[in-house]
């Protein structure tokens, strides 16, 4: 019994002895904290914050005119061959803005989901473009002439196209990945835009009959050939809106890094691709540095 008691004692004392080296971990205690993170930064909560930017925008307005001389030329044969000419340019325009934003943060983990609006205000993001261009339109679908005549359009397109940017609005949903004060996402979602749009053309024509006639003079039969006169027309068209909203989608990069407790600075580029507007379309690339404060 005496060796009994003392081996029992001698276990105890090496069992203390190992339970002392052992690391003192939550869970050996019974207690198990939610989400061990890597960070040690609180991304979750609201917040808002200033930016300032560059937009870089691709303008199309190579089609502008083409619904107007569509609609002057319907149910004529000039429509269809009028309303697809390419006449005026696609321009590069660019300009700096300034705006903010307001957003919502729920973090499990590393992982961060957010949903945030963001405003920005364009100074000056406007381009224009006006052109002229003349063609022979001979014998175009849908003309009857008389057999052996053909009938052609000396026809002349004039038309001008103006776009201005003059702010935009995006709702995104965004995911990143915090890495202690440097949080990574990336976004996406919706994009709506105020914007001033003006375009106008003018079609004009001048309309010709060939033919040949075969004379005999002298008992000899020659071809003469005949361009007669029928005619001309001319129609002009003009639209305009100040304030005219357009939808799109948006889409982009950025990172954000807290510097001090809850203010943040962030940086950013998105690309905004918006529906047409006046048969312009457009697309703007958005470069963007701002600081932030989390709630």
């Amino acid at each position: 019994m005496r060796r009994f008691m003392l081996v029992a004692a001698m276990l105890g004392t090496v069992s203390a002895a190992q339970a002392a080296d052992m690391p003192d971990l939550p869970i050996l205690r019974g207690a198990f904290t939610d989400g061990l993170s890597k960070t040690s930064r609180n991304w979750d909560g609201f917040y808002v914050g200033g930016q300032i930017g560059y937009t870089s925008a691709d303008m199309d307005f190579s089609h502008a005119p083409g619904g107007m001389t569509g609609f002057m030329l319907r149910n004529s044969v000039l429509q269809a061959p009028v309303s697809s000419w390419g006449l005026l340019s696609k321009n590069h325009a660019q300009a700096n803005g300034f705006g903010a934003f307001v957003g919502r943060n729920w973090q499990w983990y590393d992982a961060v989901l957010g949903v945030e609006a963001n405003y920005n205000y364009m100074n000056n993001l406007a381009s224009s473009s006006s052109d002229s261009m003349t063609r022979l339109i001979v014998s175009p679908a849908g003309e009857v002439a008389p057999a052996g005549h053909t009938h052609s359009y000396n026809t002349t397109l004039t038309g001008s196209a103006a776009l201005q940017v003059k702010d935009v609005v995006t709702f995104r949903g965004r995911v990143g990945w915090a890495g202690g004060d440097f949080l990574p996402y990336a976004f996406g979602g919706l994009a709506v835009g105020r914007v001033a749009a003006s375009r106008s053309a003018t079609v004009s024509y001048d309309k010709y009959d060939d033919w040949d006639e075969t004379v005999v003079v002298g008992g000899i039969s020659g071809v003469v050939h005949h361009t007669d006169y029928l005619g001309s027309a001319s129609q002009s068209q003009t639209e305009q809106r100040v304030n005219s909203f357009v939808t799109g989608w948006t889409a982009g990069l950025g990172a954000e890094y807290m510097i001090w407790n809850c203010i943040f600075l962030r940086g950013e580029w998105e690309y905004i691709r918006f529906s047409s507007v006046k048969d312009i379309n457009f697309s703007t690339n958005n470069f963007r540095l701002g600081a932030g404060y989390k709630f």
